[in-house]
């Protein structure tokens, strides 16, 4: 049985594990957790996410959601683990994150040719294969030595992840349940604000202090932008934005303002994340600034927001087809680490490594992902970017040809049915 190492248990590790496992190879998977502390993460589960709705959007008209099912479409574990922990979201595919975990690392374990070791690499393998998935927050030892063996340096923004409260500790005489536009699901609170309100809020959240964070600047993911840089934007800015009231009216609250939302994060529905409320304020500032919102004026915050720095190579410039290293064939690269930004797109980019890790181990030749698709876009993006300008890139149409708002539907099809015959080739090629 041929042997694969896999460095990192994220996503993008555990897609990867799951496909050569299921192909029949010895896997053996090197997490650090939980001995090493990332700062973000919080359990010693395999595919673990920060955030109850990080997996976006399941519209096939949205762009995440296409690539999600096009992902289904190769096998995926992770949109097994997601049909499993799936909780109230609306649009959105929010899942239960400890159920989620739990899940992927229990499917996993049962294989017998799986090998977990809880221990930190350090330096990457000169002479097997292996498929480096240690995402955003790799360890600084690992990555100065990447940095090292591709002999350029590595690169980063900064990211940020939301607080969760109780949900018991919401007064309720002030907050209501109600998805945006009747969505008909019961996962969001709303704490609705008037004019007063909001702009007392906006204006001590602008001025509160944040944390210190060596090697701070201001290069920021603008997908994930923390709470306190949009409102520094303009005063009406984050009631146009993640605090918009539209859609959430009541004949209670005909006319809010602005409104907080809630989003349920467990499959219990006892604890809530607080929507778009990545932060960088101090864990004192959040307690102070956050409970000026109605309804959560006594509100128990199980975890507090925090910022982290997010590592990435730059793909164009040391990444072959196929994923490999230029410098380094061995080592396929997979994750967020390749340059692709969010939970979905790095765990596609693991099921892709792993692909292309079997063909080489099985003597075939280099295999394509359809243009068409939203995942053959992404990989393009990574490829043939300019290196001088290169920054982790999301799921989106603008990856896709002709993907205009008026031929969706086409595009949608298109991308599916390329897919399919994609998925064919790699399972019976």
């Amino acid at each position: 049985m041929m042997r694969v190492d896999i460095i990192g248990g994220g996503l993008a590790g555990s897609e990867a594990a799951y496909f050569l496992l299921k192909r029949g190879y010895e896997v053996h998977l090197f997490d650090a957790r939980p001995s090493y502390q990332d700062g973000a993460h919080e359990t010693e589960f395999l595919g673990e996410l920060v955030c109850s709705n990080s997996l976006k959007s399941k519209r096939l008209d949205n762009a995440c959601g296409l690539l999600k099912e096009e992902m289904r479409q190769l096998g995926s574990l992770m949109m097994e683990a997601a049909d499993y922990a799936e909780i109230p979201s609306g649009n959105a595919l929010g899942v239960d994150r400890e159920q989620f975990a739990k899940f992927i690392t229990e499917r996993l374990l049962a294989f017998p040719s799986f090998h977990l070791h809880r221990e930190e690499v350090r330096a990457l393998p000169e002479d097997h294969l292996a498929i480096l998935a240690t995402g955003p927050l790799t360890s600084p030892d690992l990555l100065n030595d990447l940095s090292s063996k591709l002999g350029v340096k590595n690169l980063s923004f900064f990211d940020a992840s939301a607080p969760i409260v109780k949900k018991d500790s919401v007064d309720f005489s002030k907050a209501y349940v109600k998805s945006r536009y009747e969505q008909e699901d019961g996962g969001y609170i709303n704490c609705p604000m008037d004019k007063s309100e909001y702009f007392a809020f906006v204006k001590e959240l602008i001025g509160a202090k944040k944390a210190l964070v060596h090697e701070f600047d201001t290069h920021y993911f603008e997908g994930c932008l923390p709470v306190e840089v949009i409102a520094s934007r303009g005063l009406e800015t984050l009631r146009h934005g993640p605090l918009k009231p539209f859609g959430l009216e009541t004949p209670e609250h005909p006319k809010p303002y602005a409104v907080v939302q809630l989003r349920q994060d467990t499959k219990l529905g006892d604890y809530y994340n607080i929507v778009g409320f990545q932060t960088n304020l101090t864990y004192p500032e959040q307690k102070r600034v956050f409970s000026m919102i109605p309804g959560l004026e006594h509100a128990e915050f199980l975890r507090y927001g925090l910022m982290h720095r997010n590592s990435y190579i730059n793909a164009p410039l040391v990444l072959q087809n196929d994923l490999s290293l230029k410098v380094l064939p061995n080592v396929f690269v997979a994750g967020q680490l390749s340059g692709v930004e969010g939970y979905v797109e790095s765990a596609a980019m693991g099921i892709l490594a792993a692909i292309h890790v079997a063909r080489r181990l099985e003597g075939k030749g280099f295999l394509k992902v359809p243009r068409e698709t939203i995942y053959g876009g992404l990989v393009s993006y990574i490829l043939h970017a300019s290196p001088s300008s290169f920054s982790p890139m999301n799921a989106n149409w603008a990856l896709l040809p002709m993907a205009k708002k008026e031929n969706r539907d086409a595009t949608i099809k298109t991308s599916l049915e390329a897919m399919r015959a994609f998925a064919e080739q790699v399972k019976n090629d």
